[in-house]
């Protein structure tokens, strides 16, 4: 079994009252959590990481849960994404190992989601930012839904680590008024309407 000694854990929420116009009542709220892990694969070339993919699923379950937790339960949550950053010594496949392991957390405790899981993974020190996309649950077509939440850990990634994230909101962007499908309008059939 690969080992990704986790070393902290890190929750942000942020509440969006207006952006210049009116105040937004509910305000949309997004969240993201990140686990700061060992990358066991840093400083060399391993040709088959698949594997690696299993041992991270634990650790997905846990961070959705403790996200959840944190936006005041599963109501309302309509968005999600995921995504991780690399450190020195490692690649950018490391990161990709969470596709589906982040995927599989959130599915996994949110219900039916049949949209795509939005995520971007990159190399990076520590300090680094990392923007993580966000679209609907079910609809991937849903504008309202398009949007990002930004995450950084001034300690890391260290060199030797790789930084795992989640992400989720309640409710789309303050303001939308871009047109597209509505929530109201999503059919929830193919992961598109």
């Amino acid at each position: 079994m690969t080992d990704f000694a986790l070393r902290k854990i890190v929750t942000q929420v942020e509440e969006i009252r207006h952006e210049g116009g009116p105040v937004a009542s509910p305000p949309p709220v997004r969240g993201a959590i990140y686990a700061i892990c060992a990358n066991p694969f840093a400083g060399r070339y391993e040709p088959d990481l698949q594997p690696a993919m299993e041992a991270l699923k634990p650790l997905a379950l846990e961070l959705t849960d403790r996200l959840v937790a944190a936006l005041g339960g599963r109501e309302g949550i309509d968005a999600y994404g995921k995504g991780a950053l690399v450190g020195e010594a490692g690649e950018a496949e490391h990161g990709a190992l969470w596709h589906v392991a982040g995927g599989y957390g959130m599915r996994e405790r949110l219900g039916e989601c049949r949209a795509i899981v939005p995520s971007a993974m990159k190399v990076g020190g520590m300090g680094h930012t990392l923007d993580i996309p966000l679209g609907h649950l079910n609809a991937a077509y849903v504008r309202s839904r398009f949007d990002a939440i930004t995450v950084a850990c001034a300690d890391g990634p260290r060199a030797g680590e790789v930084l795992f994230a989640l992400a989720m909101a309640r409710g789309g962007r303050v303001h939308s008024r871009m047109g597209g499908l509505e929530t109201h309008q999503v059919k929830g059939e193919d992961g598109l309407r």
